[in-house]
């Protein structure tokens, strides 16, 4: 199973910030849309990863106040990424590695979406439990064996 599985099922919706952005704005962005991530871009290029996890440190390092802290400030400037054709084991695997919680997918400079590691634990359940039940079935479809003993 490939990325482009995992964001065929997703969609395709896309929420981004600039680095210059007030990351009280961002906060806030994530909370209405109910999301745990916004890709930093400017002048088309990806240059960021944004989650609550960042929000969280800049917010604590301010002594618990956002203030006018600007995005540029809290973001993860060398995100981990993907493309749309890496494997899901391989997504899997770098995640775990990185703790990285929300991966961009990036083609070339064109960014497809973001996978989050419950988009890869879903997609790898779904895949078990499918697999599952196809064996299921072939059990139960089992030929009888032939009770002729041999001569």
């Amino acid at each position: 199973m490939k990325v482009i599985d995992i964001l065929r099922v997703k969609g395709s919706t896309l929420y981004t910030v600039t680095p210059d952005e007030p990351l009280v704005h961002a906060a806030e962005v994530m909370a209405d849309k109910d999301i745990g991530s916004l890709v930093v871009m400017e002048h088309g290029d990806l240059v960021g990863m944004l989650t609550f996890r960042e929000v969280i440190r800049q917010t604590v390092k301010n002594g618990g106040v956002i203030g006018t802290t600007v995005v540029r400030t809290a973001m993860d400037d060398a995100p981990l990424t993907c493309t749309s054709e890496t494997e899901l084991d391989e997504v899997r695997r770098m995640m775990l590695e990185r703790h990285a919680r929300y991966m961009p997918v990036m083609n070339q400079r064109m960014l497809m979406g973001v996978i989050s590691f419950y988009d890869v634990a879903k997609a790898v359940v779904d895949s078990q439990n499918f697999e599952n039940k196809m064996l299921k079935a072939y059990i139960r479809d089992w030929p009888a064996e032939d009770e002729t003993p041999a001569a």
